[in-house]
């Protein structure tokens, strides 16, 4: 009696649990896809001159990354927490779960920008500060509108920049068993990011767009380093979140899920 009750206990915290990372990644996966239409300069909000970087041929380069990246790490982060203790079955169903609310999101905010705005709207929001017009409907369907390319490009690279940290991080763990959180987390997200940042600005703006390969691989040498270093310098957060996930499931408890979860093997 007692051992089902126990049982029964571990089974509604490793529930909760789930549903707590599963809504830390949904949320942060979803507010990146939108917030990503703004393009913002590192250098001038750190008060730095331009880069000025060449890269691949003639094509000058600074420090301009999409405003979605800023909250990616966390979904870089939440994977691996999902793959250690839920395996890759895990990471998988919240995945593809969250590109269908992604999707749907995109559906729902493309229908609403072409609701007719209501005359009293437009003449509050116009003119702007400085007593220019401006026509606050064109600014919110520019805004929150995105492009067939970028929709497909983002889920795109979303998907296979996850079943490749999930594959990388459990082959890493036959490796480094349950010590070395840093190298599995770390060696997983820099291999899917290579990927997924290149993935995204191929089909967006090129397959899609117009940018020219140069430009494809300069700015996705720029996002992966962005990404690459915050995986690097996010580490510490990783070894929080398991004292806190050990502390509440219980140290043995605890294990012996890790354990199952990586029992799924490699394929």
């Amino acid at each position: 009696m007692e051992a089902t009750k126990s049982s029964g206990s571990l089974n509604r915290k490793k529930r909760n649990l789930f549903i707590v990372l599963s809504g830390i990644f949904l949320t942060n996966a979803l507010l990146a896809e939108i917030l990503g239409v703004k393009i913002f300069s590192a250098e001038s909000t750190l008060g730095f001159p331009p880069a000025q970087i060449r890269l691949f041929g003639d094509f000058v380069l600074d420090f301009n990354l999409t405003a979605g990246v800023i909250i990616w790490p966390i979904v870089f982060v939440t994977t691996d927490i999902i793959n250690e203790y839920f395996g890759k079955k895990g990471v998988r169903r919240i995945s593809f779960l969250t590109a269908l609310f992604i999707l749907y999101s995109f559906f729902v905010i493309y229908a609403v920008t072409k609701l007719a705005p209501a005359d009293f709207w437009l003449n509050v929001n116009s003119p702007d500060p400085n007593g220019k017009d401006f026509n606050i409907n064109y600014a919110y369907g520019v805004i929150f509108q995105q492009g067939l390319g970028i929709i497909i490009g983002s889920l795109t690279a979303f998907l296979i920049g996850q079943f490749l940290d999930v594959l990388v991080f459990q082959h890493l763990r036959k490796f480094t068993g349950s010590g070395k959180i840093w190298l599995r987390a770390t060696g997983s997200t820099l291999v899917s990011q290579l990927v997924d940042s290149f993935v995204v600005l191929w089909i967006a703006f090129f397959v899609f767009g117009n940018w020219s390969m140069e430009q494809v691989l300069s700015v996705g040498v720029i996002n992966y380093i962005y990404k690459g270093a915050l995986a690097i310098l996010l580490t510490p957060l990783l070894y929080v979140a398991h004292f806190l996930i050990d502390r509440y499931l219980g140290k043995e408890n605890s294990e012996r899920i890790t354990e199952e979860a990586a029992g799924e093997g490699f394929f």
